[in-house]
């Protein structure tokens, strides 16, 4: 028997039990569906922070009062806090000095919640942050109107501001803020720019912030240190040295603050690979358990259909005999019902992928990016298949060895 027939004679039994056919496929396609719906969330995760790394500069680092591993239990935060110190602008300067291989060197104080004011209107829970002129270089941001501040403006202390896109879409719908001046803790500070809009990650805007000069900012909230510390930010001059740049940089640290060479640093420093083995090492046991978790429906589909099958081969048993009476090989009946459960399994993959497509869409439009690779398709689809082939085994064995006799004389 050809395959083309042997298809066709499995699109008929199926369409001949259309409720059966589709309660059966139910569980195929719950489980592919959750399966893939899982594995673009990860891709699309995985995918949006190394973007955003990328977007902050590949080969940028970071040096904070508390490294990664420090936030490893209780024990090693409640160590950190009794070892570490705040950074201090005095440290800023002794890098920037004695750096050879540092491209540029930032710094920043971490923001405190606020209300920015114009006449009637009000932003309110803006964080406010300060950094230093060379900030916007090192982070690659990008301002939407009018420009960043400027050395001259961080070194003076003045009350300048550049606005998130939402603050200033909300503070002047029908005006430029170009050149405004707006109320920050009840100061008045003049807007010289305004970021482009980022739109919002995991249902969080990330437009809702405002940058002062950071000597502005130290003189109207106060010292950097503890809830609004200071840190570093930085880049190589040559990218292909870079982790010989991040250890320049640990070096005079360390030297800076007289550690010995048995002793831990009292800082820590943060790399796009330090961000990247944190994020795999805390959400990797996570993905695989997610990805594990809906992978047992389709073993339960699985199963649904090998029962199914085998019900089917019961109520055929007249139509085999007849079938091998009349010439048609144990081989011939086992294809036919094997591709009958393959065919099941495939045609609930291909609607599970298709539920996935449009789910990944609505959960990209409304919270934060998916993505589905034609990878997770075609792995998707052949599991599903390799599951119709292993489900569908047994029931094609029994079919292939009926007597031919006694299958005529089942009723």
């Amino acid at each position: 028997m050809e395959f083309k027939e042997t298809l066709r004679l499995a699109f008929d039994a199926i369409w001949a039990n259309k409720l059966r056919s589709a309660l059966t496929l139910l569980g195929m396609i719950i489980g592919v569906t959750a399966v893939v719906v899982v594995v673009s969330l990860i891709q699309g995760f995985n995918r949006y922070v190394d973007e955003k790394i990328a977007g902050v500069g590949a080969k940028s680092f970071s040096v904070r009062r508390f490294g990664f591993e420090d936030w490893k239990n209780t024990d090693t935060i409640a160590e950190a806090q009794r070892r570490n110190k705040d950074l201090t602008f005095d440290e800023f300067d002794y890098l920037r000095e004695r750096a050879v291989q540092v491209g540029l060197l930032g710094a920043k104080a971490m923001g405190s919640p606020s209300t920015i004011k114009f006449g009637n209107e009000s932003a309110e829970n803006v964080m406010v942050d300060g950094a230093t002129s060379n900030c916007a270089e090192i982070d690659n941001l990008e301002i939407g109107e009018g420009r960043y501040f400027t050395q001259v403006e961080d070194n003076s202390t003045q009350n300048v501001v550049l606005l998130g896109f939402d603050v200033a879409t909300k503070l002047f719908p029908n005006s430029s803020a170009i050149g405004q001046e707006v109320s920050i803790r009840g100061l008045p500070f003049r807007v010289v720019g305004v970021a482009a809009a980022k739109g919002t990650v995991f249902g969080m805007p990330q437009d809702v912030f405002a940058t002062v000069p950071l000597r502005t900012y130290i003189k109207t909230f106060g010292p950097a240190v503890r809830q609004r510390s200071m840190y570093f930010v930085g880049t190589a001059k040559d990218d292909n040295k870079f982790q010989e740049t991040v250890e320049e940089v640990r070096a005079l640290m360390r030297g800076r603050r007289q550690l010995k060479y048995n002793e831990k640093d009292n800082f820590g420093i943060g790399t796009p690979d330090a961000i990247m083995g944190m994020r795999d090492r805390i959400l990797g046991p996570i993905f695989i358990a997610a990805i594990a978790v809906p992978a047992i429906a389709l073993v339960v589909g699985g199963i649904v259909i090998m029962n199914i099958m085998l019900v089917s081969v019961t109520e055929r048993t007249k139509e085999i005999g007849i079938r091998k009476s009349l010439g048609a090989r144990q081989k011939d009946i086992l294809r036919q019902f094997l591709i009958e459960a393959v065919t099941l399994s495939a045609i609930g993959g291909s609607i599970g992928v298709f539920i996935a497509w449009g789910v990944g869409r609505i959960v990209t439009a409304v919270f934060f990016p998916t993505y589905l690779s034609i990878t997770a398709v075609v792995i998707a689809v052949g599991v599903s298949g390799l599951i119709g082939v292993l489900s569908g085994i047994l029931p094609a064995r029994k079919a292939a060895i009926l007597d031919p006799i006694e299958a005529l004389r089942a009723e």
